[in-house]
């Protein structure tokens, strides 16, 4: 019985057949290494057939989820275990269906019983079940295997390749025997790291050259096969001759998988530079983007079978041809990590988008969008039709897709340093509307990303249409690799992705006569560049995390003539820049590293004296400014930083024996430096309750030093004022009203309000309540955003 296609199943269910009857063995295995957790648990019962299986695990102490795809086995379960209690009967296919109906918290047990060999991408479905055990859970393949099993009937039994295999990754593995089937409990991480292998007899002859085959199904997963040399490998093979080596990728696909393709839909994206032994190599990378057929095995003396792999699961797949392994790297840079260096030449190539996502993705997309737009960061039609319509898990393949379409704050790193420090990231989706919409953009709009991704540069693309274009740059060779590989792969073709240093201005080539209609800056700005002004269309709008004070806003500005006019804020955090606007933090630790002064406009401050201060007294003012649960202080911060002179950041970098200052380890908070002295704020709860609504924090003020009661007024006295003049009701302040200059304009002929100067420009900021020109610039000190700026 090697039935393949779910008629058959319906069928053999309906006409009265059944399995092998679930066995006293098997049901003393299961009772004696996988019973249930006190207080119950959770089983999954995988292809739970007419439900003999499911009562079993009932019977053990579980609430189990039943899933098979023959409706017909689902109503003889329903019917011949109606008195089981705690069981759902889930209609699913488990290879090809959406997952949603299984449980959200996973399952202390996972058992596939006479199953795992009718699935066509075995790997893949046991990765995904591994991934959805709780701690201490396992996962329970019961199994014919082939030395029982008659030669006609095979291809429902594991050889012990296949046994072996599938083991591979997990922490412990027992096997037992039950009645010539094969119980097999694994148990631990199911992450198999990836390594590019070689061959073990290397080619022969002066050199070598050959053609890889990468092909996707419906759901964009990537076919490979499992070759009897122990490794995953890409369909493809020596070129004949002078045959193209997109003519080599379709012959090679067709003999060793089944599949037909034209060579009108071949494309070569790469070269492959290596060796194999002393035989230097050459490989072509050529994209399929369409196909026919059904995926078989014609040359099983080469391949135990054929799968598909979802790209997130790329990385815990084991031993993968190392020429393969780089292919697949060229067409999704990341999905394969650490691998061995490969001179790669890209290819200028007009490769169309390749169509493909699972049904999940379609749904987590759904479910973001609605997210982001019902918390109101997308109001406009265009966004909202963007974010439900972009594939956002595909500008993060190496991501699952429930953290792809997260619609929370966490952004996806993408790329780091060699310190391990975030470098490129897919911003959080609601921050990503929010600056589109700040963007105000029109139909036919041209727009220019300075720092790249591709996800972000799609949204643009979609809500620009048809008429519009986005150049996105970036200073990283490999992120605008990445980014055009992705936006090749699933783009709109509206968006051209260039390398360049973002601090110089998009590429004069590509800016539209009239300038942009909108820039949008994508990573942490201290200072804005002349160029982003110049080269926007009046009227045109820049959006830029900006950091002022050290605390990080996207801030909208409108373009007027030489002047750029802040029209929103929203708080954020991007990464840092690079090139020509990397700059360093000034630090000044103290009490042994325990303590950190932070200066980012400037050398650090005078400190001397200042540790022997903080050993002394310390003096507490209250502000008699409170706030409840929730409320967000982020213009406090900017308020201080902006308004008085001396300002700095303490930070807690270590756990403080003496607890000299009350600042959480890893946070910070707006402080006051002068003469040995030091005065920070920080809040205290006043009242306590167990209803949230109802606790209560005021400001307060420390202060060490003999100037430090001086000090702390002076900072107290701005809470104050902040209080009185921006603080708003339900927790929304007032925004203050920005404008940036021209470095070297004069006082005179800035507006009133304080000035911050930067190296490039001088940015005006006016609070409501003060409207004094300051008569000179005063020296500012910064330091990065706070952890925790609402409660």
């Amino acid at each position: 019985m090697t039935y393949i296609v779910r008629d058959q199943w319906e069928q053999h269910y309906s006409d009265g057949k059944n399995f092998r009857q679930v066995g006293e063995r098997e049901r003393a295995l299961l009772a004696e290494h996988t019973s249930a957790p006190d207080g119950g648990g959770r089983a999954l019962d995988v292809g739970c057939g007419t439900g003999g299986m499911t009562a079993c695990l009932a019977s053990l102490g579980y609430t189990v989820d039943a899933c098979d795809f023959a409706e017909s086995a689902l109503d003889r379960a329903r019917k011949e275990h109606a008195g089981v209690e705690g069981v759902r009967w889930l209609h699913l296919d488990i290879e090809r269906d959406d997952p949603a109906p299984l449980r959200e918290d996973g399952y202390d047990l996972v058992v596939l019983r006479l199953v795992y060999p009718f699935f066509a991408d075995r790997t893949r479905i046991l990765h995904s079940l591994g991934e959805r055990l709780r701690p201490g859970g396992a996962l329970v393949i019961i199994t014919p295997v082939s030395e029982h099993t008659p030669e006609e009937r095979r291809g429902i039994a594991l050889d012990e390749e296949e046994i072996a295999l599938l083991t591979v990754g997990w922490e412990r593995t027992q096997r037992f025997d039950a009645g010539q089937l094969a119980v097999l409990i694994l148990r631990g991480p199911c992450h198999a790291n990836t390594r590019a292998v070689e061959r073990q007899r290397p080619p022969s002859g002066p050199a070598a050259t050959a053609a890889l085959a990468v092909v996707t199904d419906e759901a964009g997963r990537v076919l490979l096969g499992r070759s009897h040399r122990g490794m995953w490998e890409l369909p493809g093979g020596k070129t004949l001759g002078a045959e193209r080596f997109e003519a080599a990728a379709v012959r090679e696909l067709a003999e060793e998988t089944g599949l037909a393709a034209e060579i009108e839909n071949a494309y070569v994206v790469t070269m492959l530079a290596d060796a194999a032994g002393e035989v230097p190599r050459l490989t072509a990378v050529v994209r399929i983007t369409a196909w026919s057929g059904t995926v078989s095995n014609p040359e099983p003396e080469k391949f135990a079978r054929w799968e598909f792999f979802d790209l997130h699961a790329l990385a815990c797949v084991g031993d993968v041809f190392a020429p393969a392994a780089a292919a697949v790297d060229a067409v999704w840079p990341g999905v394969i990590p650490s691998l061995p260096p490969t001179t790669s030449y890209p290819v200028a190539v007009d490769q169309p988008p390749v169509p493909g996502e699972p049904a999940e993705a379609v749904r987590l997309r759904r479910a973001m969008a609605e997210t982001v737009i019902g918390d109101g960061w997308a109001v406009s039609a265009p966004v909202r039709d963007a974010l439900r319509t972009v594939p956002r898990h595909r500008f993060a393949p190496e991501k699952d897709l429930k953290t792809a379409y997260d619609a929370g704050d966490v952004a996806i790193v993408t790329r780091r340093d060699e310190a391990g420090r975030a470098t490129s990231s897919v911003s959080a989706a609601w921050l990503q509307a929010d600056m589109i919409e700040g963007l105000g953009l029109e139909p036919g709009a041209v727009v220019w990303e300075a720092g790249s991704g591709g996800y972000n540069a799609e949204l643009l693309a979609h809500v620009v249409g048809p008429g519009g274009r986005v150049i996105t740059s970036d200073i990283d060779e490999y992120v605008v690799r990445r980014a055009r590989r992705f936006t090749a792969e699933a783009g709109s073709g509206r968006v051209t992705v260039v390398h360049g240093d973002a601090a110089h201005g998009a590429p004069a080539l590509l800016v539209p006569r009239g300038g942009f209609d909108a820039i949008v800056i994508t990573y942490n700005c201290w200072d804005i560049a002349p160029a982003w002004k110049n080269q926007l269309a009046e009227g045109g709008r820049l959006v830029l995390p900006l950091e002022l004070g050290g605390y990080t806003r996207a801030i909208t500005f409108q373009r007027a003539g030489d002047v750029l006019v802040a029209e929103k804020f929203t708080h954020c955090g991007f990464v840092p820049a690079q090139g020509a606007h990397a700059r360093t933090t000034a630090v000044a630790d103290l009490l042994d590293g325990q303590l950190q002064l932070r200066f980012e406009d400037g050398p650090a401050g005078n400190v001397e004296g200042l540790e022997e201060a903080l050993r002394g007294r310390r003096h507490e003012i209250a502000t008699g400014v409170t706030m409840g649960q929730g409320f967000y202080f982020g213009s406090l911060q900017l308020y201080t930083a902006t308004t008085v002179p001396g300002f700095c950041r303490l930070a807690v970098t270590a756990d403080q024996e003496s607890s000299v200052v009350q600042i959480t380890t890893g946070s910070d908070a707006p402080a006051v430096l002068g003469g040995a002295s030091l005065a920070y704020l920080t809040y205290v709860q006043t009242r306590h309750s167990e209803i949230r609504e109802e606790r209560e924090w005021e400001w307060y003020v420390h202060a060490f030093g003999d100037q430090g009661p001086a000090l702390g007024e002076k900072l107290a006295d701005a809470v104050r004022a902040w209080h009185r003049d921006v603080r708003g009701d339900g927790g929304r302040s007032t925004d203050p009203a920005v404008t940036v200059h021209p470095a070297g304009t004069p006082d005179h002929r800035l507006p009133p309000g304080d000035v911050v100067d930067k190296a490039l420009c001088r940015i005006v900021v006016q609070w409501p309540g003060r409207n004094t020109l300051l008569p000179s610039p005063v020296d500012r000190v910064e330091a990065r955003t706070a952890s925790g700026e609402g409660m």
